[in-house]
């Protein structure tokens, strides 16, 4: 259904929000603004909110993992925050996927990701 993505501190976090049901259509206008931020800032650090995130359409699942193949090195650290048990198991699932370090984060400790995110390289 969206995908919103907005800078925070400056560019050097990047939240992005999901909701409802992901059709391919919306990888049309995240991954254009997604690749202008990798140009702007180097690798990001990202807030991956999956509040009343409900997956994806088939065709969107492919752009999805066509959007993982291709910026597999652009992201530094990962941090998912969800709400449903699938959710987190998705943390696990992306981990191949991504040189970034991965985090999973119930949304009650959406705080606790952030000060995750802007920690400094190294520290866990």
């Amino acid at each position: 259904m969206s995908i919103q993505l907005h800078e925070e501190n400056g560019g050097t976090m990047i939240v992005v929000q999901v909701s409802g049901k992901l059709v391919k259509a919306d990888y049309e206008h995240f991954v254009p603004e997604f690749e202008r931020l990798v140009q702007a800032h180097g690798k990001l650090r990202l807030l991956f909110d999956m509040a009343g995130f409900h997956g994806w359409e088939l065709s969107a699942a492919w752009e999805d993992l066509k959007f993982g193949v291709k910026h597999f090195d652009d992201i530094e650290r990962l941090a998912m925050v969800g709400e449903k048990k699938w959710q987190q198991g998705m943390a696990r699932f992306c981990k191949p996927f991504t040189k970034a370090q991965v985090r999973y984060f119930d949304h009650s400790d959406a705080a606790e990701a952030r000060k995750w995110l802007e920690q400094a390289n190294g520290t866990d």
